[in-house]
């Protein structure tokens, strides 16, 4: 019986010391990441700290989230770690699209668009439906600054539905998230 207890005791004392070893492992995670995020922004001539307030705002929504420069790049950390950043990196290249002036780099963009993210078995394929992908087939034969936006909405739905719910579940959120409150506590 006293062995009984002593491995009970044991084994608690272990549990005990692996919670304090992944909390201190996610604070860890969370200041790490937000330096990391800085460095990446530092050389911006616009370039402003990451703040609690920016952060929390990035769970109003998807769009909230987006407009941030800290909250994208974070969003894209996170689905790459997931190995799930075809929607997000398909989504920020549209954007990138619907600016083209010129029609001769709107048809090549267009068509390295469909390679990429559209025709079937692509490296990045995104999960849209056969007729939103036939009617893209048919738009990059003579594209226009609109022939993505169909595919665009699916796929900002599917992360608003079920990424970005899942990031603001995830450590990497949740750990900066205590980091920058934490900061914010200390002054």
């Amino acid at each position: 019986m006293p062995s009984l207890i002593i491995t009970e005791t044991l084994i608690q004392t272990q549990h005990f010391n692996m919670e304090q070893d992944d909390r201190r492992r996610n604070k860890n995670l969370g200041k790490n990441f937000m330096c990391r995020l800085q460095c990446m922004f530092s050389h911006s001539p616009t370039s402003e700290r990451l703040s609690l307030e920016d952060t929390q705002q990035w769970s109003q929504s998807l769009e909230r989230l987006l407009e941030s420069k800290y909250g994208l790049a974070t969003f894209r950390t996170f689905l790459k770690s997931e190995f799930s950043d075809e929607n997000i990196e398909f989504w920020l290249t549209c954007e990138e699209y619907k600016k083209i002036k010129s029609s001769f780099r709107m048809s090549s963009k267009a068509k390295k668009i469909y390679e990429h993210f559209i025709k079937a078995e692509a490296p990045k394929e995104i999960n849209i439906d056969y007729h939103t992908r036939e009617q893209i087939k048919r738009a990059v034969k003579n594209p226009t600054l609109q022939c993505f936006d169909d595919a665009q909405k699916i796929v900002y739905g599917l992360m608003e539905r079920d990424s970005y719910p899942r990031f603001l579940r995830s450590d990497i959120y949740r750990s900066l998230l205590d980091s920058l409150a934490a900061d914010a506590v200390k002054g």
